[in-house]
């Protein structure tokens, strides 16, 4: 298996364990008989974990090495999956939904971490296409999960099943991710890392992007319901609709980068943000909403890998830069759903969208932070290796 490989397997690893969890969210709640604002409450957990915890990611990675690290993360990250369904009082699911959330977000920062020095590696962008993967895994399990649903299989039959599946091909994955650890020289990170000025500017932009992506997916189906009069049927589906976009466009997005590099890429992924927002906050029916759900999206898919990338190259290390705005983005994922319910209240759900379409305009105007030294986004001395095919 090449390092291409490897980190791709381990990110679809990743994005399989949180999509076999939130399929199982009304198991969870319904055996536990929580009511809305305790449910509120445990799904709150697991980004303040992720976000307390993110800032000691790059000093394991440091540490020990950035393979073992990611071996090491993922595997607790597979095994984390069965705390929820096991927990036997709301105190305990918030406990193991903390844990689940640190282990998520320490995970997410070491592989992403990692991504930077394969992409350095191969000479090319790879990061696009890495977060597509992860999309994908996700949407897969979640079909798995709404199979076990349907059959009413006990969740923690269910979770185990996956645990053990995902673990196997973690650490398989695993024993072929690239060999990297920083020169002797190379400074340690921070104990915990907080971003510093440069992170900062490349975090805002990622800020932005989360901020529209989190408000859509958790909002567009009440809104396509009270504004656009879409049946129950028609607004979930929008959910899917607008995952699956993202998901092709990250696919999509390394030919977009080398084509045009990152910051065209984000600006025009911002004007076809905006354009989204136009359609969904000027929708009266279903049809031009979903589509305009649809278009945020496709523009907001390929930015937080950018992100990622472009912090990684400017951190002091790799691990560092990307648990800054790691950091960052979590907070805009914590917040986005809270702020968008509190804009629709005091505003209306369109006045809502129509503040959302104005942070993606904010990103598309900073896209100009991500700029790199090269036209195909490619970084350091090792842009010059040859390619290693997926």
């Amino acid at each position: 298996m090449s390092h291409h490989r490897a980190i791709a397997a381990v990110f679809a690893v990743h994005g399989a364990v949180a999509g076999t969890l939130a399929t199982r969210i009304p198991w969870i709640e319904h055996r536990l008989d929580l009511g809305p604002g305790v449910l509120g409450l445990a799904l709150l957990c697991p980004s303040i974990g992720a976000f307390l915890a993110m800032p000691t990611a790059s000093r394991l990675a440091h540490r020990i090495g950035e393979r073992p690290a990611v071996r090491i993360l993922i595997v607790l990250w597979c095994g984390v999956l069965l705390l929820p369904a096991l927990a036997p009082a709301p105190g305990w699911l918030f406990a193991a939904m903390f844990l689940y959330g640190a282990a998520a977000g320490t995970s997410d920062v070491v592989m992403n971490g990692h991504a930077v020095n394969v992409e350095r590696h191969l000479g090319r962008p790879i990061m696009s296409g890495l977060h597509g993967l992860w999309c994908v895994g996700s949407m897969l399990a979640g079909g798995i999960g709404v199979l076990a649903a349907h059959e009413r299989v006990d969740a923690r039959v269910h979770f185990g099943l996956m645990a053990a599946a995902l673990l196997a091909a973690g650490l398989l994955a695993g024993r072929s991710l690239l060999a990297h650890r920083a020169a002797a020289d190379a400074p340690a990170p921070r104990r915990y890392t907080l971003p510093n000025r440069s992170i900062l500017g490349i975090g805002l932009v990622g800020f932005c992007a989360t901020f529209a992506e989190g408000a859509s997916a958790d909002w567009s189906a009440v809104y396509l319901t009270e504004v656009a009069g879409a049946g129950p049927g028609v607004a979930a589906a929008s959910f899917t609709g607008f995952m699956a976009f993202m998901a092709a466009t990250r696919l999509a997005g390394d030919r977009l980068v080398r084509a045009f590099g990152p910051v065209r890429v984000v600006r025009y992924g911002g004007a076809t943000a905006v354009l989204g927002g136009v359609l969904v906050v000027t929708a009266r029916t279903p049809v031009p909403g979903i589509a305009g759900f649809a278009l945020i999206g496709i523009g907001v898919a390929t930015v937080l890998p950018l992100v990622f990338a472009a912090a990684g190259d400017r951190g002091r290390t790799p691990g560092e830069g990307v648990a800054g705005v790691a950091t960052i983005t979590y907070l805009s994922v914590l917040t986005a759903p809270a702020v968008t319910g509190w804009l629709a209240e005091g505003l209306s759900s369109e006045g809502a969208f129509g503040v959302i379409t104005s942070v993606v305009a904010a990103m598309a105007l900073s896209a100009g932070r991500l700029a790199t030294g090269s036209r195909d986004g490619t970084r350091g001395p090792a842009a010059a290796a040859p390619p290693e095919p997926l």
